[in-house]
């Protein structure tokens, strides 16, 4: 639907998201209007795209969808524009003063300084700055209008303004892929359905480039590669583009020999195949693999007695712990790597427990850190000791428009050993920042189980880290975290075995329930989680967690999270609510953070005090407080108590989270978990059920067919990761460095 009109009324706008309620005069008739808009004046032209919906609070509203704003070309309407304040410093007084100088001719006469100052009460130097200024909201308002024209929203067109600003529609036509490096929101199909628009060739070198990125950033954020093949990259490209060309091969072929001729990207020879990668990928596992070979030569020596140190915590603790326990917190103390790796149950938090008495005892400063707030706050229950994310850690800061952490090669952590938890969880980007910060000398001690999914992000860490065979690791492999009656410790480890999981329901944690279609196993889901559970576990619904392979399907999380937000959730008038893409978000929901976001700002309060800080991230669970539908804005509290402020535009960062995936679950711990097992799901590995059996900390609930198990049991294939990890490090030792 669409108005036409002319502004009446700015009743409010927020200068830093852009949205904006005014009155339009249409005709006779006044409606209010609502969007994201550039800066907008009284007597303004206007025409609007949208619909009109009825709010409760604050009645019948056209919601904008795209605006266009013309100049206004009668004599009053010239007169509000000039005096709504748009234009600093220019108010009614002086507008009306220009007005009966110039009249119709007023805004043209705006362009040209010596013709305005003419006016009585304006100086050259006033109207050289009114000039500047209406010339810059003039650019800006057609720069909008251009982008609106190539099918871009109105709020992605003000973050492309405010990145290019008065070059904006000359840096779009010459190379529209730029923006996918730029403005945050814009991906490589974006980007080529604008060039398509504005007639660059299929075959454009711009084009082939962004491909070739895009291809490798897919593969990061996807597959968590850090490299391609040369002969997949190619292979994927051509897919992707589908080049007009007579030869489309070499094209492609040609393009990349000239990006790593000019450093874009990176070739690196594995000795099974020529790798190509993204510079800052190469760079990250580059600087890696250096940090690690210089903390592990650079160990502070110091002599103790490990087997006394051991004894003494025995004593406070009240058990004895197991040789290769033993073993593990001597390796600590003498290396400056090393690596603890076992599976639930096994001893991972004990170990830490006595190495941080160990360390502690002798003077030493320990900083316990973890990839995500869950985990952290769990290791803070588990040690007693003040545990952190890894950002926190380092102190992620936000400066002039980058993110940066206050701790880094040049100021390195004030400790002298560092614990990490649940390393498989940590990706290639947050260790680099983690391990560069680390002072020579320190001890770095990495503890997680190998046997989990992979991280979400980039990478293949812990396993390379593990595999290259340069640092020293202790396996855990007794179990003594269990119970007589207690079946999901036993179980995750038979599954990691290779055994079928016992499913007889004879055990008070672990129930299996038999379900063919993907419609049943969605019926029963919703039945345990809002029925069932509640009443056997003494728990609120959303204290249960259920988790999916999929996300797509009856028994996807897409569907899932549709009828259980409506069991647990359901709409009400005193629930505020609103739309994001195919997604209803509505005060009360259960919600997950799915990108890191270094810039949002979050507060928590600690006793008496507000700390303040920056940056929430993939994986963090919350629930909405509040809606504030006037301004666009809404309040989630996350698990670990920050609380952070979203625009609307910001949603598409948050997903509905009372079913997430099983990758998306990594480093949580619930206490209790339903796993929806679809037997459609492609990869159906032992790792992914191991995986999320090993969520559960009092209840494990599969619904699906024993045939969908047993299929995941036998299968230990996993996803392979393209790393170069190992080959830097092994570079590193034997002094090769390949560029």
């Amino acid at each position: 639907m669409e108005l036409r009109g002319e502004v009446k009324t700015v009743i409010f706008r927020s200068e830093d998201t852009g949205y904006t309620v005014l009155d339009m005069r249409v005709e006779t008739s006044i409606f209010t209007v609502v969007g994201i808009f550039p800066p907008v004046s009284e007597g303004q032209n206007i025409r609007v795209e949208g619909k009109f919906q009825t709010k409760t609070v604050y009645g019948r509203q056209f919601f904008a969808d795209k605006i266009y704003l013309s100049a206004p070309s009668k004599v009053e309407g010239i007169k509000r524009f000039l005096g709504s304040g748009l234009i600093h410093g220019l108010g009614p007084v002086t507008a009306e003063a220009i007005v009966d100088r110039f009249g119709v001719k007023s805004l043209e006469m705006m362009k040209y300084p010596m013709e305005l100052s003419k006016v009585r009460g304006i100086s050259l130097r006033r109207a050289t700055e009114f000039g500047m200024e209406y010339t810059k909201i003039m650019r800006m308002q057609d720069s909008i209008v251009f982008l609106q024209e190539l099918g871009i929203s109105i709020n992605l067109a003000l973050k492309i303004y405010r990145v290019y600003e008065d070059k904006t529609e000359d840096f779009v036509r010459k190379n529209p892929y730029m923006l996918v490096d730029d403005i945050d929101g814009v991906g490589f199909a974006t980007a080529d359905r604008i060039a398509g628009e504005l007639g660059i060739a299929k075959d454009s070198d711009y084009r082939i480039s962004a491909g070739v990125i895009h291809v490798l950033k897919e593969g990061a954020s996807r597959g968590g590669h850090t490299y391609l093949p040369e002969n997949e990259l190619f292979t994927a490209v051509f897919d992707l583009l589908r080049l007009d060309s007579d030869n489309p091969d070499e094209r492609i072929k040609d393009n990349v020999e000239d990006m790593v001729l000019f450093g874009d990207i990176v070739r690196y020879d594995t000795g099974e195949h020529s790798a190509i990668a993204l510079k800052s990928n190469f760079r990250t596992e580059e600087s890696i693999a250096r940090r690690l070979i210089t903390l592990q030569a650079r160990t502070a020596d110091f002599r103790v007695d490990v087997k006394d140190a051991v004894k003494r915590f025995e004593e406070e603790a009240g058990f004895t712990l197991h040789p290769n326990q033993v073993e593990a917190v001597r390796e600590a103390v003498e290396n400056g790597v090393q690596i603890v790796t076992g599976g639930p149950g096994t001893g991972k938090t004990t170990i830490v427990k006595c190495i941080l008495h160990l360390f502690k005892n002798l003077g030493q400063r320990v900083a316990l850190c973890a990839p995500t707030g869950r985990a952290a706050k769990r290791l803070s229950e588990a040690t007693g000791e003040e545990a952190k994310t890894i950002h926190r850690l380092l102190d992620l800061d936000y400066k002039d428009g980058q993110g940066c952490f206050t701790y880094n090669d040049q100021t390195r952590l004030p400790v002298d050993v560092v614990i990490v938890d649940e390393m498989s969880m940590v990706d290639e980007y947050a260790f680099n920042a983690l391990v560069k910060a680390i002072n020579n000398g320190a001890r770095l001690v990495l503890v997680g189980d190998k046997d989990q999914l992979a991280s979400v992000g980039a990478g293949n860490v812990l396993g390379d880290l593990i595999g290259c065979g340069r640092f020293p690791v202790s396996y855990l492999t007794q179990i003594y975290r269990q119970s007589e009656d207690s079946h999901i410790i036993p179980n995750a480890h038979k599954i990691n075995n290779g055994e079928m999981p016992t499913m007889d329901n004879r055990s008070r944690d672990f129930f299996f329930e038999e379900k063919g279609s993907a419609e049943e196993i969605a019926r029963t889901t919703i039945d345990l989680v809002t029925k069932r559970l509640p009443n056997y576990l003494n728990v609120r619904p959303e204290e249960i967690q259920v988790l999916c392979p999929m996300k797509r399907g009856a028994a996807g999380i897409y569907n899932l999270n549709r009828y259980l937000q409506n069991a647990l959730n359901p709409a009400s008038k005193e629930k505020k609510e609103f739309r994001c893409g195919e997604f209803v978000f509505r005060e009360g929901d259960k919600v997950m953070q799915m990108q890191n976001n270094y810039q949002q700002e979050w507060t928590q309060t600690v006793g008496f005090r507000v700390e303040r800080g920056m940056g929430v991230y993939n994986g963090d669970i919350g629930v909405i407080e509040s809606i504030n539908m006037q301004i666009m804005q809404f309040i989630v509290r996350f698990d670990d108590d920050k609380v952070a402020i979203y625009q609307y535009a910001d949603a598409e960062q948050l997903a509905l989270a009372y079913a997430v995936t099983i990758h998306k679950s990594q480093g949580s711990e619930f206490d209790a978990v339903v796993i929806a097992l679809d037997a459609n799901y492609m990869l159906q590995s032992r790792n992914l059920l191991y995986t999320a059996v090993t969520r559960a900390k009092k209840l494990v609930v599969i619904a699906g067919s024993k045939a969908t198990v047993g299929r995941m049991v036998k299968n230990n294939e996993t996803a392979k990761r393209y790393s170069l990890l190992v080959n830097l490090i092994d570079d590193e030792v034997s002094g090769k460095h390949q560029r």
